[in-house]
């Protein structure tokens, strides 16, 4: 009888504890997630392979924490957007549909003004391959621009003078062509990069009136590739023109050999 009573007792026992553990948990639980934002997206209602015509049949609603999904996210109020779309990915049932799984990248949705830091503005710039580093520039490149110019030569008016120099150092390209650094990332899936005429930059507004204003007058932009750990910036060196260049190489070849072999020699 008595073996009974303990044997209830233990039961009672691990039963409250289990109970007490179970409130405890949804407390703490509570506790979590009180502050997390939970956002409506539309999901599969089934496994939807690639090439699936979406309808309001084969999609659904479900409530989820933001933090746990992507911006690429459909949201619910977007759902009548996707009807009629076709999917390019497989998507499994209740996994949330993406702009992705359509073919579609987060700039064609938001477009570039969202990669531009506050205070900045985006400029392109024509290019070719010549003045691209053979279009070897990608989008999130940090270049230096050179800008050549002809003007009346002060001397002659009736000659041109031509001199070039450094505009802008340290730009960061935000894209080549209508490739953005997002669309970069597809050419490691097999996509061939595309050949472009323009770089678009991100500069400040005084610096865009520069750039404007060099494009319209009689010049040339060059840019030149940095590295990305790279960001020191040079003193302004006098415009080069031919008497710079006449002048200035044999001191330039110099100062070249003697860095080459210090760099060679650390």
């Amino acid at each position: 009888m008595k073996q009974k009573i303990v044997l209830i007792i233990a039961g009672g026992l691990g039963l409250l504890a289990f109970v007490l553990t179970h409130f405890y948990l949804e407390a703490e639980r509570e506790k979590i997630f009180a502050n997390a934002r939970q956002v409506r997206v539309v999901t599969a209602m089934a496994d939807l392979p690639a090439g699936t015509e979406l309808t309001s049949d084969n999609l659904a609603v479900t409530t989820v924490f933001e933090s746990g999904v992507g911006r690429s996210v459909i949201r619910a109020e977007q759902r009548d957007v996707l009807i009629g779309r076709v999917l390019v990915y497989n998507v499994r049932r209740g996994d949330p549909i993406q702009w992705i799984h359509l073919g579609t990248s987060l700039e064609e949705i938001d477009g570039l003004a969202r990669a531009i830091r506050s205070g900045m503005r985006a400029i392109s710039i024509p290019v070719s391959a010549e003045t691209a580093v053979s279009g070897l520039v990608r989008p999130n490149d940090s270049v230096d621009i050179l800008g050549t110019f002809s003007f009346t030569s002060p001397e002659n008016p009736a000659e041109l003078e031509t001199v070039t120099f450094t505009v802008l150092q340290n730009v960061t390209v935000l894209a080549t062509g209508q490739e953005t650094a997002r669309q970069e990332l597809e050419v490691t899936a097999g996509r061939r990069r595309g050949s472009f005429n323009t770089v678009t930059i991100a500069v400040f507004p005084q610096e865009a009136e520069l750039l404007a204003f060099a494009m319209h007058a009689n010049s040339s932009l060059t840019l030149t590739l940095r590295n990305p750990n790279d960001v020191g910036v040079m003193d302004r060196n006098d415009p080069v023109n031919f008497d710079v260049l006449q002048r200035e190489l044999p001191r330039l070849n110099q100062n070249r050999q003697r860095t080459l072999i210090q760099m060679r020699s650390n």
